[in-house]
């Protein structure tokens, strides 16, 4: 680990100052993603804002009978909620599918959202990495590329071509329920983002994992009054814990059939295609076409495009039942 300079802001927008004043600055708060990295000197900060004096711990009730929830709270206390498990249940079960409960318990909200890919190209200096080196290229083109991206992604451009996946479930969750990302910038104004626009697709930037500004911070995250219906989130995995999603389904089910799905484990960032969701009286395999459709899986991945059918099919008949 390089060394680095460090000090705890008492305002967000003093931390947002902080890091838009200071090249090479990032925020920290749990630490659950950048520790790891900094450690790999996949990232290496000059200096650290410590954000966990800001008092962004609080679940509050919204005017328009939703939820805000507050950019520190943990995912241990985000998916204990007894409103989030009786109102957004979908929510609930993705944040406890993901992690372990260690992880789960210094983790938080703002963080989860911005953690990065696990693409193992990513992880290894040693190899080029567009997403970690701009302009170096793309070793999992040609290379291992079973848990990545099948849709969504640049291909054919060395210098910008990535096919890495957002790792999160939580986030996944939040796209499908509409969730939105409340911010404050280093000159004190605030923005409001939804969920939709914040996760970006690889594009010419594929290093930019999001559409947050230099030194903008997140400050909460507003859940949007309760949609009903049967919620259900479905993680395959390699294995029973602890593994990252090589597809994930998070699904609000109404009782006439119609609904919303999001997917994680294919793209770039949480997968949802409202046009998509207009099939879903007709089953999964309609859903599935419109979904995935202009999708450019590798000959490692191309498993990921059935098996998105088939998870949508066991979401939607545990819906019905």
């Amino acid at each position: 680990m390089r060394p680095f300079s460090y000090e705890r802001a008492k305002t967000p927008a003093e931390a947002a100052a902080a890091v838009a004043r200071t090249p090479g600055a990032k925020f920290i708060a749990g630490g659950t993603n950048l520790l790891d990295l900094m450690k790999l000197q996949i990232e290496t900060p000059t200096h650290l804002v410590d954000v966990q004096d800001l008092k962004l711990h609080q679940i509050e009730p919204t005017a328009e009978g939703g939820l805000r929830v507050g950019a520190l709270v943990t995912n241990t206390r985000l998916a204990a909620d007894e409103r989030v498990r009786r109102d957004y249940g979908v929510l609930a079960r993705a944040i406890v599918a993901g992690a372990s409960g260690q992880l789960r318990n210094k983790a938080t909200t703002a963080g989860n959202l911005l953690q990065r890919t696990r693409c193992p190209y990513f992880y290894d200096p040693a190899m080029p990495c567009n997403k970690r080196v701009p302009g170096s290229g793309c070793s999992a083109i040609g290379g291992y590329s079973r848990q990545l991206a099948v849709i969504g992604s640049r291909e054919g451009d060395a210098r910008t071509a990535c096919i890495a996946t957002h790792p999160g479930d939580m986030a996944v969750a939040m796209r499908v329920l509409d969730a939105k990302v409340e911010t404050v910038r280093p000159n004190g104004s605030t923005r409001v983002l939804p969920i939709a626009d914040f996760h970006r697709l690889p594009g010419n930037t594929p290093h930019v994992d999001t559409n947050l500004e230099r030194g903008e911070l997140i400050t909460a995250v507003t859940l949007p009054a309760p949609l009903g219906g049967t919620q259900l989130y479905h993680k395959v995995r390699d294995r029973a814990s602890y593994a990252f999603a090589l597809v994930s389904v998070a699904a609000v089910v109404q009782r006439d059939g119609s609904g919303r799905v999001a997917v994680g484990g294919i793209a770039h960032k949480p997968w949802r295609v409202e046009a998509a969701e207009r099939d879903m009286p007709r089953g999964a395999k309609a859903v599935a076409q419109r979904l995935l459709a202009g999708a450019r899986p590798t000959r490692d991945n191309a498993f990921k495009l059935p098996l998105v059918e088939r998870t949508l099919a066991a979401v939607m008949a545990d819906a019905r039942a």
